[in-house]
């Protein structure tokens, strides 16, 4: 699977793109929202079960790697965990290198990946959670149509505390 846009290429992941995986989850910036930085041994198992080939009723993620087209450097990744039956939705995230944040990559490639799971693979909705206060990745959800849903309470435990969680949503009919 290929997916493509101005500026980037979207490849699910391969063993090869083991030190993106880690680069990823060690940037201090990127996974400021997301959680603590884990352990090289978590790190490596988180990586090793996205390398699974996926389908839409798969129960394991879709792992997405980030290219920049122009250099073919690996910006980033993209997840998608799938509930096809019976309510055909799907979660997906993204988290990107920190240099390569504020640049508009994260909204081209989460485009094209709605674009890929509404009209190539036929879900009915996208969700998306975020935790409150990151006013970044809630403009990328914004701008790819995704709305609002509502505030959950207390829903994470970040770095030592409880925090809110943002709900967002997009039907396949707001295309």
């Amino acid at each position: 699977m290929q997916l493509t846009t101005a500026r980037l290429i979207l490849t699910q992941l391969q063993p090869q793109d083991w030190l993106l995986f880690q680069r990823v989850h060690t940037d201090e910036q990127s996974m400021a929202y997301i959680s603590a930085i884990p352990s090289t041994a978590d790190i490596r198992q988180r990586f090793n079960d996205r390398l699974a080939p996926w389908q839409i009723t798969c129960y394991h993620m879709l792992c997405l790697v980030a290219r920049r087209k122009d250099t073919g450097d690996a910006i980033g990744l993209l997840g998608v965990n799938a509930e096809w039956a019976p309510c055909r939705q799907a979660e997906v995230g993204y988290s990107l290198l920190n240099a390569y944040c504020g640049q508009g990559y994260g909204g081209e490639a989460l485009a094209a990946l709605c674009h890929f799971l509404f009209d190539e693979c036929g879900f009915h909705k996208l969700k998306a959670s975020v935790v409150e206060g990151n006013i970044a990745s809630r403009r990328i959800l914004e701008k790819n149509g995704f709305l609002l849903e509502g505030t959950l309470r207390d829903d994470y435990f970040l770095r030592g505390h409880w925090v809110n969680n943002w709900v967002f949503g997009r039907l396949s009919v707001d295309n």
